[in-house]
């Protein structure tokens, strides 16, 4: 979809088909979901949408290729390969793929380029490398006599929730390492953001896995809620938010069922006295507005100095206020719509709150920007005189808002940053690398960054602590979120004369027994 596509508001059918068991086939309702641009408020693409007996369908499917088909039983060297050709044919995509995003989601083209698009194929390359590499089997010596093979098994059927923020990012985050562990995948991308994940679709039956191995199904909160209940999945992965995370563990807990969980986050940006006010400011507008402020690990609570913040804040506001906000197809644009006008309606009203708290409005508010006479977009806003008591510094706000609060000194620092229920992300702005190095050990979250925002470099595992999260993703830990564990104990002949080894529970030597 171009840009001219997008400003004369021509809607766009993707597809009258799903995307089940490796195959497009016809949807069993005629249901659909509109997709609306951000920018223009204007219908762009109208794709069918899922219902209860296609989850069916498409868990059934899988259960079929994890229980009687190969794929679980490929040897890693061959899913390796196929993820590899993927990220091939991805490559040849990826400029589709941001002017997909930009259309559907409103991110700028230039951060669609670069992260939305340029990063799955970077993470489905650093996978493939991570995968070979992987111990899918050891053997160990046993203290019993004889050894312990330890084996990596894939884990079964995966439903994957993923939201609309990074839709791609996080597609490629769960769908990989599922594949890279033999497992069969249910994918369920946001109604806000399918456009995307058709055209993973179409990369993947290019591809020809064994059928059954993936099914995409875009859909709301019920076909939501049908998969991860489903009696046929082995493993539920989720990102979202923290109330949504909760209700898929209670469904998860009750099933014993596995599940991760990547979910909200209000991370601190901790400025040191000696850090440079522009460095910070610069920083800042990544580490807090990436995505026009639509991300998990945005950086939205700035902890400054007491005796320096005048300086810090005047370069931040500075900044701030000479970013270009508007159409997000412009290479110039730093911060595009919001997502839907039922976000843009909920930013506006921490902005209000946060005013008749007391909080300090430095720029920004809930006029539309100077830009724009239409679409869902909030100004960039900085508040001051925020205290860690305000909801503007609790909750998560998911848009570009900053909260600015103070603190004396270092042990000040570090209890501000953790007066949250959230441990998702945050970032260490100093010269000194070590005494840097030192605060973000005290600070209790998932992911830190020095002197930058968290990268999520897939060599890293990434996930929270406290309510943003259960297990990992990225890294060796994100292909092991797949795998379930087995222990063989092998001995090369039978024990003779009747004689076994024990480890006496006293002393914790080795002895032997004799057998009845």
């Amino acid at each position: 979809m171009s840009r001219d596509d997008l400003v004369r508001g021509t809607p766009v059918v993707t597809s009258e088909h799903l995307f089940i068991a490796g195959g497009w086939v016809t949807p069993t309702t005629a249901e659909t979901i509109e997709v609306i641009s951000p920018h223009t408020e204007r219908l762009v693409a109208r794709v069918p949408a899922a219902s209860v007996t296609d989850v069916d369908r498409a868990v059934a499917a899988a259960r079929t290729a994890f229980d009687h088909g190969p794929w679980p039983h490929t040897d890693p060297s061959e899913r390796i390969a196929l993820v590899r050709r993927l990220a091939e044919l991805y490559s040849a995509r990826e400029e589709e793929l941001a002017q997909l995003i930009t259309t559907e989601m409103g991110a700028p083209i230039t951060f669609a380029r670069s992260a939305h698009a340029k990063l799955p194929g970077v993470m489905m390359r650093a996978f493939a490398d991570i995968a070979e590499n992987y111990p899918w089997q050891r053997t160990r010596s046993g203290f019993l006599g004889g050894d312990v093979l330890v084996v990596h098994e894939p884990v079964g059927v995966v439903a994957a929730i993923i939201p609309w923020n990074m839709p791609m990012f996080l597609i490629v985050a769960k769908l990989i390492p599922a594949l890279l562990a033999g497992c069969a995948i249910v994918l369920k991308p946001s109604p806000e953001t399918p456009l995307d994940a058709y055209l993973m679709a179409e990369l993947l039956d290019e591809l020809g896995l064994p059928p059954g191995v993936v099914s995409i199904l875009p859909g709301d909160r019920e076909i939501g809620r049908h998969l991860v209940a489903h009696p046929g999945v082995d493993k539920v992965s989720f990102t979202g938010s923290t109330a949504a995370g909760r209700l898929v563990a209670e469904t998860c807990g009750a099933a014993l069922r596995r599940v991760s969980l990547e979910l909200g986050g209000k991370s601190a940006a901790v400025v040191l006295d000696d850090a440079d006010p522009a460095d910070v400011a610069d920083g800042m507008l990544v580490a807090g507005l990436m995505n026009s402020g639509q991300a998990c690990v945005a950086q939205t609570r700035v902890l400054l100095p007491r005796h320096r913040s005048d300086e810090f804040l005047d370069a931040l506001v500075d900044r701030i206020e000479n970013l270009t906000v508007g159409d997000p197809f412009d290479p110039a644009t730093r911060v595009g719509p919001m997502v839907s006008q039922r976000q843009q309606h909920r930013i506006r009203g921490y902005i209000e709150h946060a005013r008749h708290q007391g909080a300090r409005l430095l720029t920004g508010g809930t006029e539309l920007p100077d830009t724009v006479d239409r679409g869902w977009y909030v100004r960039p806003t900085v508040f001051a005189d925020v205290d860690s008591s305000m909801r503007i510094a609790r909750e998560e706000v998911f848009g570009p808002v900053l909260s600015v609060l103070t603190y004396t000194d270092d042990d000040d620092a570090v209890a501000i940053a953790d007066a949250t229920e959230y441990g998702l992300s945050g970032s260490v702005w100093t010269a000194d690398i070590d005494r840097g190095l030192g605060l973000a050990r005290r600070i209790r979250s998932g992911t830190l960054g020095i002197n930058q925002p968290y990268t999520m470099d897939p060599a890293g595992p990434f996930g929270g602590v406290k309510n943003s999260g259960i297990g990992r993703e990225f890294g060796p830990e994100g292909i092991g979120a797949y795998l379930d564990t087995k222990s063989i104990s092998v001995r090369a002949a039978p024990v003779n004369s009747g004689v076994e080894q024990v480890i006496s529970t006293e002393t914790g030597d080795r002895a032997e027994r004799a057998t009845p």
